[in-house]
């Protein structure tokens, strides 16, 4: 009888493993005029985010336990707190600690790479998450694109802004 209920457990969660909701992966990518560095000067700062994306009206970065975090406010007075993952040169990664949006186990990384044409870059911004409980993977893939979306037209503009100024 022992053997038998070790296998009906075992049996059991691994059915349960194999139904489990995966992680959405959501990534967008554009371009932008100047050089990885130029841009990069733009949008690598972590609270730069506020200058570009027309979503953050503010954002506050502290350090916690030698940690980097930014705290972003939102045009309707939400609030998201993201964790510094990651920095090199030109890209960031980062994890959303507490937030409003559909998500939870959310990291992402925003990267700025030379594009095979003078004087342009590839911008790219991916993440991986998992639908908040109780929403669908649907809704949730089209709050991160959307965000995503405005975000990299805000890039495109300051990109051709600074363009434009040289």
């Amino acid at each position: 009888m022992r053997i038998v209920k070790t296998g009906l457990i075992a049996l059991a969660a691994s059915f349960a493993a194999g139904t489990a909701a995966h992680a959405v992966e959501v990534k967008k990518e554009a371009e932008a005029p100047g050089t990885p560095e130029s841009v990069w000067a733009l949008v690598g700062d972590f609270c730069a985010i506020k200058d570009w994306h027309p979503a953050v009206v503010e954002c506050e970065q502290v350090d916690e336990g030698g940690d980097t975090f930014r705290i972003l406010t939102l045009g309707d007075g939400g609030k998201i707190k993201e964790k510094l993952t990651d920095k090199d040169d030109t890209s960031y990664s980062y994890e959303i600690i507490e937030s409003p949006l559909p998500v939870k186990n959310y990291s992402a990384k925003l990267d700025i790479d030379e594009d095979d044409e003078d004087n342009v870059v590839e911008i790219e911004w991916e993440a991986e998450f998992d639908p908040a409980d109780g929403v669908e993977e649907d809704k949730a893939i089209e709050v991160i694109t959307g965000i995503f979306a405005d975000g990299l037209a805000g890039i495109q503009k300051k990109a051709k802004e600074a363009d434009k100024a040289q």
